[in-house]
């Protein structure tokens, strides 16, 4: 596995976790930190990980930031790109598709696309006031999240819960989901097809 994220690395430390149990079959051969001053770079590197920093600090230019990034991750020669809270878009070149996963923290298509990530998405359902949410595991495409859905985990809220409160829940819900998600991908229960995900 290669990890790209962001933030405060929190489903690195899950996966880390969940392959330290020996529930999955894989191993995270490096995790790339889009921001050097993230505290997933400190968390990483505290476990042990094989951490890269790839980001408008260092790669100031997007063509060479983009070219970096690809590069990189190609050295690895990972069978799953996972996005772990990735907050820019990722090209996805010929050889990354259907192997690259996003995890969402929304019940995808609602509260979903651009400008939709991490507190920005809570906020938008508290203020909408549903009696649910949750997360979506999908293969990650050109558009910010719009590839075909492999998964979905779904959490009742109280009513006029806070978004402090359903972030909390739904992260819960993310830690079950999506090494979920992995594993189907692991036993080639699901795969992309086009733009599709196909059920064996």
């Amino acid at each position: 596995l290669v990890l790209l994220a962001s933030g405060g690395g929190r489903t690195v430390v899950n996966f880390h976790q969940v392959l330290g149990r020996g529930e999955l079959d894989a191993c995270i051969r490096r995790v790339i930190v889009s921001n050097p001053a993230a505290r997933v770079r400190e968390k990483a590197e505290s476990l042990g990980l094989a951490t890269t920093v790839i980001g408008k600090e260092c790669h100031p230019i997007p063509e060479e930031r983009e070219e970096a990034l690809i590069t990189a991750i190609r050295k690895e020669s990972p069978d799953w790109i996972l996005m772990a809270g990735w907050m820019n878009l990722l090209p996805i070149p010929q050889d990354f598709e259907g192997k690259t996963l996003n995890i969402h923290p929304a019940l995808l298509p609602a509260w979903g696309g651009k400008g939709f990530w991490g507190h920005h998405v809570h906020e938008a359902v508290a203020s909408a006031e549903p009696r649910f949410s949750g997360c979506t595991v999908h293969f990650a495409s050109a558009e910010y999240d719009r590839g075909p859905c492999i998964l979905q985990e779904g959490v009742l809220l109280p009513a006029l819960a806070d978004p402090s409160h359903i972030a909390t829940t739904v992260f819960e819900a993310e830690k079950r989901a999506y090494p979920e998600a992995l594993r189907l991908l692991l036993q080639g229960r699901v795969r992309l097809k086009g733009n599709q995900a196909v059920w064996a």
